[in-house]
């Protein structure tokens, strides 16, 4: 395991908004586990001990008795002690009418409040937390801000320089095996010329010399990529103010061999020089697939 080990406690009021910091923390590449059971703490240490993959982890509790407060603490003191972990809490608090109005907006019933007012389950809540809050090294009062607002003031606080939360994704597809769920923008090329019908391109793929300049030589293909690219570049910063980890772009073609995968490549390529990119070709390969299966 590496030397550097970060662990993360995620606490706080129910309702002051834990699921979007774990939603936060792994979107920072953190290992992220909700409510672990006390007596499962231990085992799960040596697993992390004897991993080599597992560098930063984050666990959202609900410290709700005062058994369970005593039992992390004392835990965090002896990994401390072994320098085997450096560990930091962060407490979401919220005040008492925004906690009793998002529950009132959700209809969930406070787990503390079961067969009484909602109000005085918060009031339970908070005083059997005070211990915990007072061992926090960073509080958010998260009451006056929204889910974008709160990740923001996470990744401000836990975001390593190196880190890079946002990147995009670019990725060719082919119409006739169906639009990807999962993209965010998508742009139809099937308006630019086609290699297939160039008999020697017919087999290749977007990636091969031929095909690739065969698209690219095209004026239409020149002045689409041109107003494409300065479009991303113009919506992407808004994507990484509005909170979002990633972007999928999906530019699609017939078959998802030649003109998308093309344009996927270079599209990707530009967006390199200010993102972390990842470009994938989801059909490339399909149409010898099908051909050699027949």
């Amino acid at each position: 395991m590496s030397d550097s080990f970060e662990l993360v406690i995620v606490t706080g009021m129910s309702g002051a908004g834990k699921t979007v910091a774990m939603q936060s923390f792994e979107d920072l590449g953190y290992f992220c586990v909700d409510n672990m059971p006390p007596t499962l703490l231990p085992k799960f240490w040596e697993l992390v001990q004897n991993s080599d993959k597992i560098h930063k982890v984050a666990l959202v509790i609900d410290l709700r008795s005062r058994a369970f407060y005593d039992e992390i603490i004392e835990m965090l003191r002896e990994l401390e002690d072994a320098n085997f972990i450096a560990s930091r809490i962060l407490f979401l608090d919220a005040a008492d009418e925004e906690l009793v109005a998002r529950y009132k907006e959700t209809r969930r019933a406070h787990p503390l409040a079961m067969d009484g007012r909602l109000l005085d389950g918060i009031h339970k809540e908070r005083e059997l937390l005070a211990d915990i809050k007072a061992q926090a090294q960073i509080v958010i009062d998260t009451s006056k801000i929204s889910p974008r607002q709160l990740r923001e003031k996470i990744f401000h606080s836990f975001e390593q320089k190196q880190t890079a939360p946002f990147h995009v994704e670019t990725m060719s597809f082919g119409f006739k095996y169906g639009v990807p769920i999962d993209a965010d923008i998508v742009m139809d090329v099937r308006f630019l010329p086609n290699p297939y019908y160039v008999k020697e391109l017919r087999e290749q793929t977007g990636l091969d010399k031929g095909v690739y300049d065969y698209v690219m030589n095209s004026k239409d293909t020149e002045q689409f990529f041109q107003e494409f690219i300065h479009l991303l570049q113009f919506v992407m910063p808004g994507y990484v103010k509005e909170g979002k980890s990633n972007v999928v772009i999906a530019i699609g073609c017939t078959g998802g061999q030649h003109r998308s995968v093309a344009l996927a490549k270079r599209i990707g390529d530009a967006l390199a020089k200010d993102y972390p990119v990842h470009i994938s070709h989801r059909d490339m390969n399909k149409r010898k697939e099908t051909v050699n299966r027949s």
